[in-house]
This record gives C-alpha cells, structure tokens and sequence, in this order.
C-alpha cells in the first residue's frame, strides 16, 4: 500500500522507510538518503539561484523607488484611463471566477488563481484611492475597498493559504 508524505506527490512503500528516509527494514531509498546527508537535487538549486536573482533584482528596485518618488509629477494625464481600468476589473472577475470554479471542484490549483485574484483585487483597492479625487470620489472608493475588494481579496488569501484536505 502506498501512502501520500505531505503535501508533495512523494510516494513512499510503507515498510520501506519513513518520510524522513531513514530505513526501517534495512533499505533506504537513494534519494531519500542524499536529501539526509544534505545533498541539494539540481532543480531545487536551480529554484534557489532563482529566488536570490529575485530577492537582488528587489533590492536593486529600492533606489528607483527614491527615485519615482522624488521625480515624479504630482499629477498627469493618462491615455486611455477607461481602458485600463476595464482591464484591471475583467482580470478580477476571470480570477474570481477562476478560483471560485477551481475551488468548488476540489482542483488543487485553485491557490494559484485565489492568489491572482487576490493580488489584483489588492491593487484595484490601492490605485481606486490613491488616484481618487478628494471628497465624494474618495469616499466611494475608500468603501468599495474596505467593502468589497479588501475583504474578497482576504478571502482568496484564505483559499490560497488553506492546507489541502483541512476543514474551514
């Protein structure tokens, strides 16, 4: 009989050996027991390298933020405005849709798209006030982020954090 170790697709023959790759019957697996004696796979260092590539590519990131925020004109004129906000809330609803459908289905990769999801709905909520004018405009954006799109947007964060299998 097999049985699943975590929440990887690793299979191990019960009788074998635990999950940790130690022997229980006198015969560990080989990869088991490199992972034990520290070896790194070469596509999980590969993954490494790429995780400092990103973390040195955000810092490099820093100054031109000082940048931007020095530089930039307190106010401008943007092409197309009704365009990309058309975008921004179609990609929301294909999110939405997309995790909801995934995760009424019982899909494993319905995190990735409540991840989108919320992602989106965070910076919808950021840029609906932050480019809105004072008064009435604020307001009404202020409300639909803490109404509507933070709370949708903690929602997908649950779905994406939820454990497999764990009840809500």
């Amino acid at each position: 009989m097999r049985q699943l170790a975590s929440h990887t697709e690793e299979f191990t023959a019960e009788g074998d050996a635990c999950a940790d790759g130690v022997p229980l019957h006198g015969r560990a697996r080989p990869e088991a027991s490199k992972r034990a004696a520290g070896e790194a796979e070469p596509g999980s260092r590969l993954v490494g390298r790429a995780g400092w590539l990103l973390v040195v590519c955000g810092l490099v990131l820093l100054p031109w933020l000082y940048v931007l925020a020095t530089e930039l004109p307190d106010a401008a004129t943007a092409a197309h405005w009704p365009v990309a906000w058309v975008g921004l809330d179609a990609l929301e609803a294909v999110g939405l849709i997309a995790a909801g459908v995934l995760a009424a289905r019982g899909d494993r990769r319905h995190p990735l798209a409540a991840t989108a999801a919320a992602t989106l709905l965070v910076i919808d909520a950021w840029f609906d006030t932050t480019t809105a004018a004072a008064g009435s405009d604020f307001a009404t954006a202020a409300a639909m982020a803490l109404c509507a799109e933070l709370p949708l947007a903690a929602l997908c964060a649950w779905l994406a954090v939820r454990a497999p299998g764990q009840r809500a």
